[in-house]
């Protein structure tokens, strides 16, 4: 596992000199207090904001001041990008840190153009997941900077825009980054949790989860004095305040001796192997059956039976509500494929 060696700060929105250069000296003097060195000051120079009333940033004027941060406080910059000239004008201030956005990450022919107008440019690239839930066009765009030779390519999870979340501003879905991380396990995987709570209330809780999970960093937005940002006000801690946030979170340990953890992960491997076994020749009975319906010209849907095999797993499954929800997954799962095959079987040779 890649250990925890990413952190990331800094206001939502680049708003004034002032702004900017008081959050950043507030977080110089805190970050002694941090578990590990600050790694990039972020600031939204340009804010691709749903409504064009909403504060948009100030654009190219923020760059002299956090060259100013950069210079003073010796923290690398990164700014979200959507467009190649904001890549120019990276390339005119020295800036080459920069994330992509969840909005322009739905855009394969946008981040394309991206990935090619950085080519041979030395750029950092943090890619935010797309802002629907898609793990593929996730790694599509992961894979597009990466083709483009990008210095390094690190991925942020920030939440995905789904009508039945009521609490967090956007749904976790974590699945979603740890697939991610099952299929890419070079890729250091960064959590937002501040555009994941919507408030900062949750983001210690969301923080902790990322970090449970074994994620390699965080990304925070912080502001000198949040009641008065002109974007996401709710979401900004201070520096003092993430100063406490930190030393409140559990670390986990990386190094932890395999010999520990052999006895256990070697019967889970034998399990797993025996369900897949299982598994197999379970399908191969479902191909039976299906035969011998279509043989005697029975319906493939037979409530009764279906309702047996529930209750047979339910009758000895370990139940709490994590387990409950799985089961009732796979069980819906099982049940989807045993119909697929049995009407790929029913359709053979009728036409």
């Amino acid at each position: 596992m890649q250990p925890f060696n990413y952190f990331i700060a800094g206001p939502c929105a680049a708003e004034s000199e002032e702004q900017v250069y008081e959050t950043a000296r507030q977080l110089y003097e805190h970050s002694k207090g941090f578990p590990i060195p600050l790694s990039f000051f972020r600031a939204g120079v340009w804010k691709p904001r749903s409504s064009a009333n909403s504060f948009c940033g100030v654009g190219e004027v923020a760059f002299p001041w956090l060259q100013r941060v950069e210079k003073d406080f010796h923290f690398p910059i990164c700014v979200e990008i959507a467009n190649t000239q904001h890549i120019e004008i990276c390339q005119k201030y020295n800036i080459r840190h920069i994330w992509i956005g969840a909005r322009t990450a739905v855009n394969p022919f946008i981040i394309q153009d991206l990935a090619d107008a950085i080519r041979g440019g030395n750029f950092t690239v943090m890619v935010k997941n797309p802002v629907i839930p898609d793990l593929k066009l996730w790694i599509g765009n992961i894979e597009r900077f990466e083709k483009a030779g990008a210095a390094q390519v690190l991925a942020v999870h920030r939440g995905f825009a789904e009508q039945k979340e009521n609490v967090l501003r956007n749904a976790p879905l974590w699945e979603i980054p740890i697939e991610l991380r099952i299929q890419r396990p070079d890729i250091p995987i960064i959590c937002d949790p501040s555009h994941i709570a919507g408030n900062t209330t949750y983001i210690k809780q969301i923080s902790q989860i990322a970090i449970d999970y074994g994620f390699n960093g965080l990304m925070i937005e912080t502001h000198c004095s949040p009641t008065k940002a002109l974007s996401d006000q709710q979401q900004q801690l201070t520096p003092d305040e993430l100063q406490t946030l930190l030393s409140q979170l559990i670390f986990k340990q990386n190094n932890l001796p395999d010999n520990l953890l052999r006895k256990q992960r070697t019967l889970i491997r034998n399990i797993d192997a025996q369900i897949s076994q299982l598994l197999s020749k379970r399908m191969e009975l479902v191909e039976e059956i299906a035969k011998i319906k279509k043989e005697r010209q029975m319906p493939l849907i037979q409530p009764e039976q279906w309702n047996q095999v529930v209750n047979n797993y339910q009758q000895y499954a370990h139940h709490d509500p994590c387990f409950d929800e799985f089961l009732q997954k796979y069980l819906s799962l099982l049940h989807q494929y045993s119909l697929l095959k049995q009407q790929e079987i029913n359709h053979e040779n009728n036409h």
